[in-house]
């Protein structure tokens, strides 16, 4: 079909319409998305069958969505038990030694941004002049994403570079103040403790479990140093950071936020170049490739510039729909290819992020590279980085330097807070977490608020970041402009709290009650009976039963649960999901893609 074009368009779904039936925790963001892409529509706000989720208008066949918890006879019908059987409880609760869910809807959360971006790939592969499609995604899979990561270390050839044992942040002052401390810096590290007059012994043994935290999901420091700063007022504390150039950052409250909170989008797309919102003429790229039901991305070619999680997992994505993604690399290659444990002699967590990219060595620093990288974007269709604020402008690389080459170019930044906040301190996750009270919002309220440990602000932020990539190529595709896209991990804090800070807003207690998804444990194990299960499943005394047995026993009783997936590397086996992950050319395991297209 010809790509159908509105001369006022200035978002993607402007003109269309959406109507969701379908679980509330995935279809409500899902709803709360599409109209802030410009979609009017209703959402029942309950569960209704079928579920399902329609996009019409605009010139478009009707876009057609499916979403569920997971496939049938698996025993997963509830955000509870999805997190219990991919493994999410089991990352989450490294930190306190034992499986923990997480208060937040955290796969229901990430199925929904997945099902947006299912919607958005399959109108641009209809602008493109593919045939429309239905998506079908489910939190099974988005939650196997999500600890996609993990996994891969799990079934490596080799250990875990870093003890996984109990332990790690928030730290608390004399005061009982609880906060983040952040550095990328092994002096920094050692600085920040030396000005606390901390033993020398627990400042080195420290600064391991503290750097590789992000990998493992825990942080077994000495116990001295917890009694440091429990000895240091925060004003010690403060002026510690400031002489060593460590971050600190106060955990803030649901509360606090929700008085802070305006409302906004969590991402930003912008038209580039001088007749923004008239109709445009810019070429549309592509290398003949047309698209398909699965792949409507073929023919596109996606730069990234990223590094850690969040930019390379959202490149990640689009290459699972078909974009061909080149990876730009410092020379001699990106150096976490080599961070433990490996598989084949590469990094298994780099390989669940970046395999089947193209990778070019670029130098960014010099003259002649930067000539070279411009080239390329002028050829490509994204261009998507993660650089630290102002590096891009810096470089001369930013989107008004790349659109003077590429006016149809999409150019992507994702980022840590979108200069959304005055005050912000380092844009990492467990910093982001702190900052928007998502230690709160994980946490229910009889354990003491504490960021996840697993990093779920730079996975969702990276999902975040695909989407806004989507919406930016189908408004080019409707407008003939090239566009600017702007997520955050900000964004993807205001999309996990948002039912948290709605109940704040409203004056009710924001955080979930005592208990809330707190795994029962079992003679071998553990089970998670789902929300509505957990409080009569939680007056039997199971310990003494085998878990098969205590899942019978609740069943019998009309409850439901299942188990806890303890190891991830028990996933290969695990009949809940059979088939579903598979190991790449490395050997690495590999999760399954999160959306199925027909």
């Amino acid at each position: 079909m010809a790509s159908p074009a509105t001369t006022q368009t200035v978002r993607p779904l402007d003109t269309l319409r959406f109507d969701t039936s379908g679980p509330p925790q995935i279809t409500g963001v899902v709803a709360d998305h599409l109209r802030m892409l410009g979609a009017s529509g209703d959402h029942p706000g309950q569960e209704a069958p079928p579920d399902r989720i329609r996009l019409t208008g605009g010139g478009f066949a009707p876009a057609h969505a499916v979403a569920a918890w997971a496939g049938p006879a698996s025993g997963l019908v509830d955000e509870a038990t999805v997190q219990a059987a991919t493994g999410i409880m089991a990352v989450h609760g490294r930190r306190d030694g034992s499986p923990r869910g997480l208060a937040a809807d955290y796969a229901a959360t990430a199925t929904a941004v997945l099902t947006v971006q299912g919607l958005l790939a399959g109108l641009i592969g209809q602008a493109r002049g593919g045939a429309a499609t239905q998506v079908a995604t489910r939190a099974d899979r988005a939650g196997l994403l999500t600890v996609s990561q993990y996994l891969a270390a799990a079934g490596a050839d080799e250990g875990e570079a870093a003890e996984l044992a109990a332990g790690g942040p928030p730290f608390r002052s004399a005061e009982g103040v609880l906060f983040e401390l952040e550095t990328l810096d092994p002096g920094a590290w050692a600085a920040f403790w030396r000005a606390l007059e901390a033993p020398a012994d627990a400042m080195r043994a420290g600064w391991r479990p503290f750097q590789f935290r992000y990998a493992t999901a825990c942080a077994p420091f000495p116990g001295a140093l917890h009694e440091i700063t429990r000895a240091t007022p925060m004003t010690g504390i403060r002026r510690a950071a400031a002489l060593s150039g460590a971050e600190v950052c106060v955990l803030r409250t649901l509360g606090e936020r929700a008085l802070e909170d305006d409302g906004r989008a969590p991402w930003e797309l912008r038209l580039l170049g001088p007749e923004a919102g008239r109709p445009g003429t810019a070429a549309r790229h592509g290398d003949g490739h047309r698209p398909s039901a699965a792949r409507p991305l073929a023919g596109l070619t996606v730069l990234e510039a990223g590094r850690r999680i969040q930019a390379p997992l959202a490149a990640h994505l689009l290459g699972l729909l078909g974009a061909d993604v080149i990876r730009i690399e410092p020379p001699g290659g990106d150096p976490l290819r080599g961070m433990p444990p490996a598989c084949s002699g590469i990094s298994a967590r780099w390989l669940a992020l970046n395999r089947g990219k193209r990778a070019v060595e670029i130098d960014i620093k010099a003259d002649a590279d930067r000539r070279t990288l411009r080239e390329m974007a002028a050829e490509a269709d994204v261009f998507l980085h993660n650089w630290a604020p102002g590096k891009a402008a810096e470089l001369g690389l930013d989107h008004d330097d790349l659109a003077a080459v590429n006016p149809a170019l999409v150019y992507a930044y994702t980022s840590g807070w979108a200069d959304r906040l005055d005050d912000a301190p380092m844009g990492t996750d467990f910093m982001v977490q702190a900052r928007t009270a998502v230690g709160e919002a994980v946490r229910p309220q009889d354990e003491a608020p504490a960021p996840s440990l697993m990093t779920l602000l730079d996975v969702l932020g990276g999902l975040h970041g695909t989407e806004a990539v989507l919406a930016g190529l189908l408004l080019r595709e409707r407008t003939g402009h090239g566009v600017r896209v702007d997520s955050s991990l900000l964004g993807a804090a205001d999309t996990l709290t948002a039912p948290a800070l709605r109940r704040a807003t409203r004056g009710e207690n924001p955080r979930r009650p005592a208990g809330f998804r707190r795994p029962l444990p079992t003679a071998d194990g553990w089970i998670a009976p789902t929300d509505a299960a957990a409080p009569a499943a939680a007056a039997y005394d199971l310990r003494e039963l085998p878990t098969a047995d205590a899942l019978r026993q609740l069943r019998e009783h009309g409850l439901t649960a299942t188990a806890v997936t303890t190891e991830l590397a028990d996933l290969h086996h695990d009949q809940r999901f059979t088939g579903s992950i598979s190991r790449d050319a490395h050997g690495a395991p590999a999760v399954p893609d999160p959306w199925s297209f027909t």
